[in-house]
């Protein structure tokens, strides 16, 4: 199986960026192919450009080489904190430019045509606030934007979500018990290759 990871936070040694490194591992260890964009250490552009929206768009390398991964790939794994209920805005700029119509999904005469049917997702996400007081008061944004909003509106019906949290509370014996949840997580969905 070939397994896209993306990873959207800016500082080297997060938790976040712990997390992807345990699936990374997981995933290569598990023999899959595994294709992963640490956005923030390589620089994404998270700015849609008017000439990626044209009929026939003129599209940046960079994109174009992230749209043909997604488009090649079984699976997805996307890690990053809540930020005000949403992804941070270099992760948002990247959905915006690589899950792209035409491919990831297009509209013909009977509406909606996902793109994306068959594959897997699983999201992994961080916060600060305790999970129970986040759903008293928010609900769960993050949930719909990606099962819902996303993978699902692009036809990933295998989708699961995982989030961690209190991050800024935890012990390091829970962050090391949340990486093995993950590397669990990731092998259930993925299975061995």
């Amino acid at each position: 199986m070939k397994v896209l990871v993306v990873l959207g936070h800016q500082r080297p040694g997060s938790f976040c960026h712990a997390i992807a490194q345990a699936v990374v591992e997981q995933l290569r260890a598990d023999g899959h192919e595994t294709i992963f964009h640490d956005l923030y250490a390589e620089g994404f552009d998270p700015i849609l450009r008017e000439e990626e929206l044209l009929k026939q768009p003129r599209l940046d390398p960079v994109v174009r080489r992230h749209a043909d991964e997604l488009m090649s790939c079984d699976g997805y794994v996307v890690i990053h904190p809540n930020w005000w209920g949403q992804p941070p805005a270099i992760l948002k700029g990247w959905v915006d430019r690589v899950v792209r119509q035409g491919e990831a999904y297009r509209f013909g005469p009977q509406g909606l045509i996902p793109g994306l049917v068959g594959r897997r997702a699983v999201v992994f996400t961080t916060s600060n606030t305790p999970r129970d007081q986040e759903l008293a008061l928010y609900g769960d944004p993050l949930e719909n934007l990606w099962k819902t909003c996303i993978f699902g509106f692009c036809g990933v019906e295998d989708f699961v979500r995982r989030n961690f949290e209190s991050v800024i509370l935890s012990t390091a014996e829970q962050r090391a018990g949340w990486l093995n949840d993950a590397r669990q997580l990731v092998r259930q969905r993925f299975g061995s290759a």
